[in-house]
């Protein structure tokens, strides 16, 4: 019996194929081969048409589907299937299905100051009793700005949707979303469990235009005759489960617990620890979700902490800084010939629309003591990925400040967690012991799949297979430079601009 997980992400579609009783991967595939564009009509925006992300799950399992005999007929033993994806985007469909807007994707920033009118309408108050955030730049803010922005468009809605709801519609036909998804677009009232009637009043959105909500690890439809054509697929297979990729990537690290703490560093950089309360940062800058495992008796929230320029800045370097034919490997080992602290060079990584750390500011990355005399290429490499180290750990900062005890952190051994400069930076500056999985998106998603459908019994049987790789414990050679390097960034660069006072208190 076989397992499939589609990882959705801005970048790229990743699709792996699972061995159920052994949770061991037998074949993956991702599309495209380089990032998917993001288009961006006006600084700040951020779109993608929802259509490219369908042609890439299609692309993936063609190519998983042509890796063998042997995986072309485990592809026909498929028992469920499992959806992750990029949070917070917006999709539209009117009542003939068809998609009527480009989605306003997660680092799109253009809805911030519809966001902030709102905390003062509602209250900050009653936002974070009610909501453990502000409306801020999220899905429902988004929609505002369809509404007072393209009212032709939202006079025809039917649906809107979250992107994971819009690939599970693809899959089944059947427009549905969950609490978890509802709770990270600023849609979920903690105190109701229900919907979010203070936002969609305040916004005057019709309650209607919103799915059924349905569990996240359950049964959530069957695939399509359509779409198993177009896929290569048997009909009828359960889709049994989805979530926003901070939250699945957690579940597949086993991070399900309070205490427990995931990682990730890909486009974005996101931290993302688990509680039992319902707790909150007074100005928002990092944000509380319903986890995948939450229920009214055994409640379970993620405090997230993200930065939109992590990934994407190591990228920009790659592209701008190096030769054509140089991969990240070669990059990674250039960038550890500068010393710890880069000769006084800092980065800060803020280049890819608001930061919720900052208050929802946009202050665009920038480099910081260039002296022509002393830095060169290996400089800049290594002070992109220390500004991202240190960007991190201010945030976590934040989430320390909410009681947040950061001892162990768990990620996938992939994107920047590949670079050994960057593992031991952020293990030392952070103080935490990174413990590094065989695991990514889209096998989480297979296995929340397996779960959901009811293959396994408990999460405990859902893990078999998962194995650390690799454990990085801070460098005590290197701590106080480190040290010394982060209040530099800190004092000197970030305090003194205020950027991350939100003048609102």
């Amino acid at each position: 019996m076989y397992l499939l997980g589609y990882d959705v992400g801005s970048s790229s579609i990743k699709a792996t194929l699972m061995d159920a009783q052994t949770g061991e991967a037998i074949a993956s595939a991702t599309s495209p081969k380089k990032e998917m564009p993001i288009t961006a009509h006006k600084p700040g925006w951020a779109e993608q048409n929802p259509n490219m992300w369908w042609e890439n799950i299609k692309a993936t399992t063609i190519e998983i589907k042509s890796q063998g005999k042997t995986v072309a007929s485990a592809l026909q033993e498929v028992a469920a299937i499992g959806i992750s994806y990029q949070m917070h985007g917006l999709v539209l469909i009117d009542k003939n299905q068809q998609i009527l807007r480009d989605s306003i994707i997660w680092c799109d920033s253009r809805a911030v100051p519809i966001g902030e009118k709102a905390v003062d309408n509602i209250s900050s108050q009653k936002c974070l009793q009610h909501l453990l955030n502000f409306p801020g730049n999220f899905t429902a803010s988004k929609l505002k700005w369809v509404m007072e922005n393209e009212p032709k468009i939202y006079a025809q809605i039917y649906k809107a949707m979250l992107p994971g709801d819009y690939i599970a519609f693809k899959l089944t036909g059947k427009v549905k979303t969950t609490p978890s998804g509802l709770s990270e677009g600023i849609l979920w009232d903690y105190q109701k469990q229900d919907i979010a009637d203070i936002v969609l009043e305040n916004y005057g959105i019709d309650p209607a235009i919103f799915p059924e909500v349905v569990p996240t690890f359950s049964v959530q439809g069957e695939l399509t005759r359509s779409a198993a054509e177009q896929l290569g697929l048997k009909t009828g297979i359960k889709v049994a489960y989805r979530a926003g990729d901070q939250p699945n990537n957690a579940l597949s690290l086993k991070v399900l617990q309070p205490g427990e703490i995931a990682a990730t560093a890909g486009t974005s950089g996101v931290v993302y620890g688990i509680g039992e309360k319902p707790n909150y940062d007074p100005q928002s800058r990092v944000n509380t979700f319903v986890h995948v495992n939450h229920t009214p008796s055994k409640p379970r929230y993620g405090v997230l902490l993200c930065l939109n320029g992590t990934g994407i800045l190591n990228s920009w370097l790659k592209h701008n800084v190096m030769n054509s034919d140089d991969d990240y490997d070669q990059m990674n080992d250039l960038a550890g010939q500068a010393p710890v602290g880069s000769d006084g060079l800092r980065i800060l990584p803020y280049g890819n629309g608001a930061e919720r750390t900052l208050a929802n500011r946009d202050i665009g990355a920038s480099v910081h003591g260039l002296n022509f005399n002393t830095h060169h290429r290996s400089h800049l490499l290594r002070a992109g990925q220390e500004g991202i180290v240190f960007a991190l750990n201010y945030g976590l900062d934040i989430m320390r400040g909410m009681g947040i005890e950061i001892k162990t952190v768990r990620a996938g051994k992939a994107n920047m967690f590949l670079s050994p400069l960057f593992g031991s930076a952020f293990a030392t500056v952070t103080g935490a012991i990174v413990e590094l999985y065989n695991t990514d998106g889209s096998q989480g998603a297979a296995r929340g799949a397996g779960l959901g459908g009811g293959i396994y019994k408990d999460f405990q049987e859902m893990f078999v297979g998962l194995k650390t790789t690799k454990t990085i414990e801070p460098d005590q050679c290197t701590a106080i430079q480190y040290k010394e390097a982060y209040q530099d960034w800190l004092e000197n660069i970030i305090l003194p601009k205020n950027w991350a006072q939100n003048k609102r208190f």
